[in-house]
């Protein structure tokens, strides 16, 4: 599971330092070059909930299965595209792929640890194995794009993935499906319509000479109408992606609205880091990638020391350290952009994003599948996981959207980015207070 996690994780943001020399090979400018990195998390978030529901309902290990050849065979198919449309859609078929498998491996792990401390070192593991795949993505993808080429960052996980089809199926137990049950197909394409009319709009309308000036306000409307829609579907549907009773524990639900703005932010400052390293430092692809090393080291002593002070501090004050320490990392971006350092500069920032992903995701993971059960599992990690894709990817329209728009020429992007994402993070910090947990995670029960 961990494997998948990582390999899944790595997609996320091992295009963005080869973005150039995709760009490049396809004769592509930036504009259209922002699909490659939110078109995955968006379709890949959008249909997460829908996965988490068919792993309850069809069965997790044939779900995960299902979820990891499609996600396998879309990275095959992304390393060997002949032209840019068909990349884009390999992309999208990868986030469907990952939307398929994260919640049924999710689940699986829920599932087979009990809750305390075991269930708690679990999520450890996971949410550190997702966050250093996150962070080395650049990194591998650096030294990839220099010695290989970008069409290998996709390639270098098809062997893996084999290899976690073939774990899979001798380590995974099946099970007897819950049985034949409508799915709530109509609320997942609008799950997904929305923040993809939403990319579209904001995007286009930060154009300074853009030939349609009619398709920002229209798509907007549109995602506004979509994200309506899915509403009332989900109210009048007898099979919804959220069941109403989900919305009736106020933990999870104030724990995945967290998780969607402490996301926004998180993701922004890799592609800020990716940004300043190659665009202000003039760092190669190399360089820029073996910069962010100190990211992934940081991240990993973050994910041992977080669990023992889960136990200590409880979930919520872990959760308010992470979301203050990425406010100080994106303060820190901003200060370097303005006095124009060098890339070294960025990594007290890099070091800070460690910790805010450290102690804030694996707080707010615990709390949103805390109380599972064998029938709400799927659905409970596939909303958490929903709301960390969705978030990321809302993050970079907005925040990067705005802030590198071309109608805002004239003002430093980095100084604006870091700000949207700060008065983000405020909110995430005002709903993190309001989480209440139970007293069951103590130093003892972490050991």
């Amino acid at each position: 599971m961990a494997m998948l996690q990582f390999f899944i994780a790595v997609d996320v943001t091992v295009v963005n330092v080869a973005l150039p020399s995709i760009g490049a090979d396809f004769g592509v400018d930036g504009h259209a070059l922002t699909w490659v990195v939110v078109g995955y998390t968006i379709t890949g978030g959008g249909l997460l909930m829908l996965g988490g529901r068919l792993g309850d309902v069809l069965g997790r290990r044939r779900i995960l299965l299902l979820g990891t050849t499609l996600f396998g065979a879309a990275s095959l198919l992304a390393g060997l595209a002949p032209s840019f449309a068909v990349l884009v859609t390999a992309r999208l078929l990868q986030g469907a792929g990952e939307a398929i498998a994260l919640p049924a491996a999710m689940a699986v792990i829920v599932l087979m640890f009990p809750e305390g401390p075991r269930r708690s070192r679990a999520l450890s593991v996971w949410a550190a194995v997702a966050s250093c795949g996150l962070v080395l993505g650049f990194v591998v993808s650096g030294i990839i794009t220099e010695l290989l080429g970008w069409r290998w960052i996709f390639l270098v996980s098809v062997p893996f993935i084999l290899a976690v089809l073939a774990a899979v199926a001798v380590l995974v137990p099946s099970e007897r499906p819950a049985g034949p049950a409508p799915l709530d197909l109509p609320g997942s394409l609008l799950l997904v319509a929305a923040p993809l009319l939403f990319t579209l709009g904001v995007i286009e309308a930060g154009e300074a000479d853009s030939p349609s000036p009619w398709l920002p306000p229209v798509a907007l409307v549109g995602a506004v109408a979509a994200g309506a829609l899915f509403i009332g579907v989900e109210r009048r549907s007898r099979n919804p992606l959220v069941p109403l009773r989900f919305f009736r524990n106020r933990p999870r639900v104030l724990a995945n609205l967290a998780t969607a703005l402490l996301s926004a932010a998180l993701s922004t400052s890799f592609l800020l880091f990716a940004y300043y390293l190659q665009d202000r430092w003039g760092a190669g692809p190399l360089r820029a990638g073996l910069t962010m090393l100190p990211l992934a080291v940081s991240l990993i002593a973050a994910s041992v020391l977080v669990p023992r002070l889960l136990g200590r501090w409880g979930a919520r004050a872990c959760v308010l350290a992470g979301i203050g320490f990425t406010v100080l990392a994106m303060a820190a971006i901003a200060l370097v952009s303005s006095l124009g350092a060098t890339g070294w500069a960025m990594i007290p920032a890099m070091t800070l994003i460690a910790a805010g992903m450290g102690f804030g995701i694996v707080g707010l993971q615990y709390v949103a599948v805390t109380g599972v059960t064998e029938e709400d599992a799927g659905i409970a990690s596939g909303v958490q996981r929903a709301a960390d894709q969705l978030g990321g990817s809302t993050g970079i329209t907005l925040y990067v959207g705005i802030g590198f728009a071309p109608t805002l020429d004239g003002t430093d992007p980095f100084l604006v980015s870091g700000f949207l994402a700060v008065a983000g993070l405020a909110a995430a910090g005002c709903v993190a207070r309001r989480i209440s947990t139970p007293a069951a995670v103590t130093e003892e029960t972490l050991g």
